[in-house]
């Protein structure tokens, strides 16, 4: 530390008065304290700098939640929401989307089982039905049985529509098991009595030529169902209206009979429910805009198998008037 000492000396008299005026300072050193706190210390530490910019986009790390009762931090945010998404790069695998893939596989998995036992439920179908057709058709001791019987074919008639309306229109009994397999399976014997009724009326060459075009038709509509990229399932509107074309012209072929009006009546039939037949695979399948649940497996089934069924019919018709 520094200390100053004033010295005063005489100086010469002014007007009869003396001022004492200092005339020299000195500045000595004060020799009792230390000699660290004589030294100027000067502060090391640099001035305040911003921290240097930089173009990477800046992390921050997720809030915490604040401390609960237990003394144990609120779980922390899992670490897929802290990684950054580059602009056409795909999302780290989480459990969600492992959650949705394992979804997506067990609907497909659902419709697989939903196909198979759809289509097994109408192969048995046919099977009974063309089993029936045949002995109706090929056994003359039968045939005159069915034919000299008419109201057993009124009787699976009426059963026919009540137990079918019933199914078409019930969704309660679709479901519920086991009266929906006993409703289709009255609705499969008492068709399969009316269409053998039917063709015990005609050619058993006929007969067998129809079930095997029916049979071939059946398969090539189907793998072009399964196949096809054309979605067939909005087009029911359109079948409607030529549906109810066709059944007007039936009326025309009651006053107006020929030969040619029942193989055009024949031929309109069977492709009009071909088509049908393509739009109800669709919907099994479930590959376009419209599918089917897979609990209402007895209706998927018996609207296959009533498509099959009108287009033997139809072409029962078709081989009835080409053979006269």
């Amino acid at each position: 530390m520094y200390s100053i000492k004033c010295i005063k000396k005489d100086s010469a008299r002014m007007t009869g008065t003396q001022n004492d005026i200092p005339t020299e300072v000195q500045y000595t050193m004060n020799s009792n304290l230390p000699p660290y706190q004589n030294e100027v210390k000067l502060d090391p530490t640099p001035p305040y700098m911003p921290p240097p910019y930089s173009a990477a986009p800046a992390m921050y790390p997720p809030p915490q939640c604040p401390a609960q009762e237990g003394g144990e931090n609120a779980p922390i945010p899992p670490e897929e929401f802290n990684h950054i998404i580059e602009p056409g790069s795909s999302p780290p695998a989480t459990e969600t989307n492992l959650a949705l893939s394992v979804s997506s596989f067990d609907d497909r998995t659902i419709r697989k089982a939903f196909i198979r036992k759809v289509f097994s439920v109408v192969t048995l179908q046919l099977l009974v039905t063309f089993g029936v057709v045949c002995v109706f058709t090929f056994s003359s001791v039968v045939t005159k049985a069915v034919q000299s019987n008419i109201w057993i074919y009124l009787s699976s008639y009426i059963i026919f529509i009540v137990v079918a309306m019933s199914l078409i229109f019930s969704r309660s009994l679709t479901r519920k098991h086991p009266w929906n397999l006993v409703a289709l399976s009255v609705v499969t014997l008492s068709l399969s009595y009316m269409v053998g009724t039917v063709a015990s009326f005609h050619d058993s060459s006929a007969v067998v030529i129809a079930m095997g075009t029916t049979v071939a038709i059946t398969f090539t509509v189907i793998i072009f169902s399964s196949q096809t990229r054309v979605d067939f399932t909005i087009c029911n509107g359109i079948l409607l209206v030529i549906a109810v074309d066709l059944l007007m012209f039936s009326f025309f072929c009651c006053f107006y009979y020929s030969n040619v009006t029942q193989i055009v009546y024949g031929a309109l039939g069977a492709l009009l429910f071909s088509l049908f037949l393509a739009i109800d695979c669709q919907l099994v399948m479930g590959r376009q805009k419209y599918a089917l649940d897979p609990e209402e497996h007895v209706f998927a089934a018996l609207i296959l198998y009533l498509d099959i069924m009108n287009i033997f019919l139809y072409l029962l018709i078709l081989m009835g008037g080409s053979s006269k």
